[in-house]
């Protein structure tokens, strides 16, 4: 067993300013009444961010320091949610445990830092497939995130999901959950591997596109089983039901970038290449982080 008691954990002064319920899943009695940032639309939207043609994104920065949303757009916007679910599917297995036994810390390490899907297929399993988005959902607060359609209850990256959501489960994260969870979880978002497991180049968007220090989670479907050009370590190379875009390639960018939550999701068209798709986000990821200092 590898304990999780007794570690430091970290104080918090305020409101979750992008909402949601407490740790204990229930919500609050009473709240203030909404800021602007808790309202994506009267944050103030800034200039020189360019969408490919034929993509659709949806992306949020959010700075900790001031607690304001600094830039949004298509910030409820749902997308197949592809690895980016596995903070969910790691934060709802730690919920109320004290230990993790090694064989599952041994699951848990990769499936984060590296993007194992094997591990993240039985966490998914033991935790009851849907289920685990429920009750994520309830007790993170999150308004646009919905379980994989109910004749694929096994994808878990079908799981549907918008920036916003992705920006409130970093602030739960960061903010709400436990110091130990989050030091586990935070501490392999900072080890992203370069390559995922499945060989596909990890560091497109936030790695290539800003500087140290961050943490990340990327996600990427839709681009065949195996890459068309496999990832090395170390090689730098360009990089109503909710509408999941079944047919089309996502690629996301998401993390927390020193005091900021960073969250960049897209839909290509059909056909994209990897490469191509991830010049795109690191592209996008590069125009949104300096517009939101616009």
């Amino acid at each position: 067993m590898i304990s999780l008691v007794g570690r430091a954990g970290l104080v918090v002064a305020g409101v979750l300013v992008l909402g949601g319920c407490g740790a204990d899943g229930k919500t609050p009695a009473a709240r203030p009444v909404s800021t602007a940032a808790e309202r994506p639309s009267v944050a103030r939207k800034k200039p020189h961010v360019t969408v490919p043609a034929g993509v659709r994104a949806g992306y949020v920065v959010y700075d900790r320091e001031s607690g304001k949303v600094l830039l949004h757009e298509g910030a409820r916007r749902t997308f197949r949610s592809a690895s980016v679910v596995k903070i969910l599917i790691a934060l709802d297995y730690l919920r109320g445990k004290t230990e993790v036994p090694a064989g599952d810390l041994a699951m848990l390490r990769p499936m984060l830092r590296s993007s194992d899907d094997g591990a993240a297929t039985r966490f998914w399993a033991r935790g009851g497939k849907g289920a685990i988005i429920e009750r994520s959902a309830r007790v993170i607060g999150l308004r646009d995130t919905r379980p994989p359609p109910a004749d694929k209850p096994g994808f878990w990256g079908y799981t549907a999901l918008s920036a916003m959501d992705v920006a409130r489960t970093y602030r739960f994260l960061l903010e709400k959950a436990p110091a130990a969870h989050r030091e586990l979880i935070m501490g392999e978002l900072r080890k992203a591997t370069p390559c995922g497991l499945d060989k596909y180049d990890q560091y497109f968007g936030i790695p290539r596109a800003l500087p140290r220090p961050w943490a990340v989670k990327q996600g990427w479907s839709g681009f065949g089983d195996v890459p068309a050009v496999p990832c090395k370590a170390g090689l730098v190379r360009p990089a109503a039901a909710p509408d999941l875009g079944l047919g089309r390639p996502v690629l996301h960018t998401t993390g927390v970038v020193g005091h900021r939550i960073v969250v960049v999701l897209t839909l290509h068209p059909a056909g994209s290449s990897f490469q191509v798709a991830a010049q795109r986000v690191t592209t996008l990821t590069k125009q949104v982080y300096r517009a939101a200092d616009s």
